[in-house]
């Protein structure tokens, strides 16, 4: 057992109010595992052998506000004005599917320990600061490695997802290389993960497109078969390095479009939306980066600012960068995009009727007339100067 000065956030009041009456309780995985790192802490599950009922009674105590959200699983939320915790009852797995698990409650935790994904998840730290480790996952966490707690093919076999997950940790958490077993069961594994929801698939990939440098997982996917197996359009793994190259932020739409290449556009954006179930929002943001005008390099200031008023900055750096335009010239293109402020098209429908337009489609029409002039002239024309030009169309 390690002893460590108990982090700062344990004392936030809230966490402290809630502990106080879960006095057997303890924090586990990701806050345990970035606060032995020394990385910002964002998320705090809390681990307990109290059963979920005396968990919710232990919640309202405190005075904050207890959801229910997995019963089944012995999960409840505590909900504060700051943040939210999970609280998890200590668990042993009865019976796993390979997506699915049926769990008994239990108030061992090396028990519950087991049946975590990799050894550094598998850690606890208590309000004093003792850390609980029950399989090496601080000399793992130490030295880079990234292992399965007990055997990879096992564990995968429990939970396909996990094959995926290892992907998203080892971008995160690793600079060693897997052993031999460990790259045989992910092998293994990718002719079995197209049982996976497209929604599970996704949200794994997302959070693995959103790491600091996903190259080194993303290269070890496709050596293994698991890129073909989820993400088929993922063609062109040097695409990334050249987002690097440009300054890409870790965007992982841009990471998403950058890496499917080989199709057009609305086609490609389309396949992958399909593919991995998007959202509304990320799928027209995704068809957007793949079908629009690309701004020149050598592009004047009114053709900046035609394109600023139809599409926002981020979206047409974002085409830049997948076109790869690079150098000084790309520098300096993306920012003057970021630094050119977004011309607004000053009239509107009050406008039309203050000059006399009867309500109806026709103000639409004249608006859209007087837009594209304006559209014409560099965004440049001011309110009165609009105002004019649909005066003289609307007499002429």
């Amino acid at each position: 057992m390690l002893r460590i000065a108990p982090p700062t956030f344990l004392a936030e009041r809230s966490l402290a109010a809630l502990l106080a009456g879960l006095p057997d309780a303890r924090i586990v995985g990701g806050a345990v595992r970035d606060t032995l790192l020394g990385r910002p802490v964002t998320d705090i599950d809390i681990a307990t052998p109290m059963s979920p009922e005396r968990v919710i009674a232990a919640i309202e105590r405190a005075g904050l506000r207890a959801l229910p959200t997995g019963l089944a699983h012995g999960t409840v939320t505590a909900v504060a004005a700051e943040r939210s915790f999970e609280i998890t009852t200590l668990r042993r797995d009865v019976e796993t599917d390979g997506r699915h698990s049926e769990v008994a409650f239990t108030t061992s935790w090396q028990a519950d320990a087991s049946r975590r994904d990799f050894t550094l998840n598998a850690l606890s730290l208590t309000r004093a600061g003792a850390v609980f480790d029950y399989y090496g996952g601080l000399a793992d966490l130490i030295a880079g490695r990234l292992c399965f707690v007990g055997p990879a093919e096992q564990r995968i076999a429990e939970d396909r997802l996990r094959a995926l997950r290892f992907f998203r940790f080892f971008a995160c958490y690793a600079t060693a290389s897997p052993d031999a077993a460990t790259l045989r069961a992910l092998a293994d594994a990718a002719t079995q993960l197209g049982a996976l929801s497209a929604e599970r698939v996704w949200s794994e990939l997302k959070r693995l497109l959103a790491a600091l440098d996903p190259r080194g997982a993303l290269a070890l996917m496709h050596r293994l078969g698991v890129l073909a197996a989820v993400l088929p359009e993922a063609r062109d793994l040097a695409a990334l390095d050249r987002l690097a190259a440009l300054g890409a932020p870790p965007d992982p739409l841009l990471r998403l479009a950058a890496l499917a290449a080989g199709a057009a556009g609305r086609a490609l954006g389309q396949a992958l939306t399909e593919r991995l179930r998007l959202s509304t929002a990320e799928a027209d943001q995704l068809a957007r980066m793949l079908d629009g005008p690309v701004p020149p390099a050598a592009a004047g200031e009114a053709d900046l600012r035609r394109l600023l008023a139809e599409e926002p900055a981020d979206l047409l750096i974002a085409r830049t960068q997948l076109a790869g335009i690079g150098g000084a010239e790309g520098g300096r293109l993306r920012g003057r995009l970021a630094t050119t402020p977004r011309p607004v098209f000053p009239l509107g429908g009050r406008d039309a009727l203050a000059l006399g337009m009867a309500p109806g489609p026709a103000i639409g029409v004249a608006l859209a007339a007087v837009r594209a002039w304006w559209l014409v002239g560099g965004c440049t024309a001011g309110r009165e100067a609009c105002r004019a030009e649909l005066l003289s169309r609307l007499r002429g």
